[in-house]
């Protein structure tokens, strides 16, 4: 194998590289704005109990990165994991599915 074809080999490999996982979107509803560029999102659940089969809720919250603070508190907005942002901060602002009435 000569030098050209093994780096050739080798472009091919890095470009097309080890594929991304598909990261999680949520879709809850704004509970507090009052940050900077930041806002908490709690995304309700029912589950079904393990034991006795009855329906019980579940509550999330997370902390959301809103760059631009459109999401006002009772909005219903989508949300997607990304990288760490600050101590709490995991997740962006997609989007605004519906406005607060």
């Amino acid at each position: 194998m000569t030098t050209n074809e093994a780096t050739g080999n080798e472009a091919t490999s890095e470009a097309t590289g080890p594929e991304r996982k598909r990261r999680k979107v949520r879709q809850g509803t704004v509970v507090s704005d009052g940050r900077d560029k930041t806002i908490t999102v709690e995304i309700r659940d029912s589950v079904l109990h393990a034991r006795y089969a009855k329906t019980v809720g579940r509550r999330t919250r997370l902390h959301v990165h809103d760059e631009s603070n459109d999401a006002r508190r009772g909005d219903t907005v989508r949300v997607t994991e990304t990288r760490p942002l600050s101590k709490t901060k995991r997740w962006r602002l997609e989007s605004i599915v519906e406005r607060a009435r």
